[in-house]
């Protein structure tokens, strides 16, 4: 009877729930409306139709001029080379004053500022960056950030989470890099914040680089590192302004042990590097064949008699 009559009241209180809700809502609605169309009478009565067309036709004058400008840059890049960081450099300011010259003059040309504006945009605006633009906000600050701290520069080599490449542009949101097999990375700004970088040559246009070569351990070892450096100075990509070095270790490992010789040169320019490589490579195994200098030669003498002998 108790647990009748406690049913009869649950059903009696949902009841009347629904039927607060189904006379509540309406208003709500009505007023939730009139802020809406409140709203959108005020942004009708800022907006300015004249200046939306004006900022549409001023994007694409902005758009048409850093497409023009970037295409002299690349081509004044490739004529006076020894400048081509210094373009690259002044290209990267231009368009980070140009797009906020832009911005700006759009945002004057298509609204009429007023105290219920501000009120919109303030509102709407703090929501927007707080949330959806959370990240955008965070990229662009950190392409100021890493405009004035500079850890590099447009036209760098570098290594960045895996990829290794040229900086080719630094935009307001992220920073592009095309890798040496020709692959453009685009990578958000706010991420080279909290990462390591490591850039090779740091606004020059040469850059040391390292090449292993190893010998037997019987063999020349002073023959052979002159050898190294004579074909590294008579490569066409390598810069002498800067010296060449030949280093020396021993390697141990379980198939044999070696020299490893490391040789250390400066390429003329970083986008020769592989091609430096290649060049000093090719060499040094010609004059190493010539000299009779071998290369190590891997034990498997002990893999064979284990097998042998366990057949």
């Amino acid at each position: 009877m108790i647990r009748r009559k406690y049913q009869l009241l649950t059903f009696f209180g949902q009841a009347l729930l629904v039927f607060i809700a189904l006379f509540a809502m309406p208003s709500y609605a009505e007023q939730d409306t009139a802020k809406e169309l409140q709203m959108i009478t005020t942004l009708a009565e800022v907006i300015k139709p004249a200046g939306l067309l004006l900022s549409l036709v001023l994007f694409v004058l902005v758009w048409l001029v850093l497409k023009v400008v970037k295409s002299i840059v690349n081509d004044l890049s490739e004529v006076f080379a020894e400048k081509r960081l210094l373009l690259q450099k002044a290209l990267v300011f231009f368009q980070f004053l140009i797009y906020f010259v832009a911005i700006t003059t759009a945002v004057m040309l298509s609204f009429e500022f007023s105290k219920e504006l501000l009120a919109i945009l303030g509102g709407t605006l703090a929501v927007a960056v707080g949330f959806a633009m959370k990240d955008l906000a965070a990229s662009v600050v950190a392409g100021i950030i890493i405009m004035f701290d500079r850890p590099f520069q447009v036209g760098d080599r570098v290594l960045f989470g895996g990829e290794y490449g040229d900086i080719t542009a630094i935009g307001l949101r992220s920073v592009k890099m095309t890798t040496l097999d020709d692959n453009v990375v685009t990578i958000p700004n706010n991420i080279f914040l909290n990462e390591l970088t490591s850039s090779g040559n740091y606004g020059e246009l040469d850059m040391q680089i390292s090449i292993q070569f190893h010998v037997a351990i019987d063999q020349d070892l002073a023959k052979a590192q002159e050898t190294i450096r004579e074909c590294a100075a008579l490569s066409k990509f390598a810069y002498l302004n800067k010296p060449i070095t030949v280093l020396v270790s021993q390697v141990i490992t379980n198939n044999f042990i070696a020299y490893k010789l490391t040789l250390k040169v400066y390429v003329l320019d970083t986008k020769y590097e592989k091609a430096l490589e290649t060049d000093i490579t090719l060499r040094v195994n010609d004059a190493f064949q010539q000299a009779n200098i071998k290369a190590p030669q891997i034990v498997i003498a002990n893999t064979i008699e284990r097998a042998n002998a366990s057949s």
